[in-house]
């Protein structure tokens, strides 16, 4: 299991959030954990805490989102990833199970390391945090 430290997960779905909190505690999973409603609350907290300490080892991210949905927090993170200390996995974590949605996420090859579909599970997790 790689460390992995700080994670952040990027959803407006609250009950998700708590989902999630449960599902780490039940499979062992100890990670400081910071949670962000939209994309765009991601990108300013990453802009002004770029260090090693706070900046997430690990992204989970959610596509349809208001304010800055999925694929426009990866777009804006793309702008300001040459200049951050450390680069995060990015994880896409959706109820949608549309090709389109899927295949778009293989063009951030760079930056999307894979794509899940909600809800995740603990085998999920263990290729999330193998």
């Amino acid at each position: 299991m790689k460390k992995i430290s700080n994670l952040y997960v990027i959803d407006d779905d609250k009950i998700y959030h708590f989902l999630l909190k449960n599902l780490f505690k039940q499979n062992g999973i100890d990670v400081a954990s910071t949670f962000f409603v939209n994309g765009s609350d991601a990108i300013e907290h990453i802009k002004s805490n770029n260090n090693e300490e706070t900046l997430p080892d690990l992204i989970l991210l959610d596509v349809n989102m208001p304010i800055m949905n999925g694929w426009q927090f990866l777009e804006e993170f793309g702008k300001i990833s040459s200049e951050l200390i450390k680069k995060p996995t990015i994880y896409m974590i959706s109820s949608s199970n549309n090709e389109v949605d899927i295949n778009k996420s293989k063009e951030f090859d760079g930056a999307v390391k894979g794509y899940f579909l909600k809800p995740i599970c603990k085998e999920d997790l263990d290729l999330i945090f193998v």
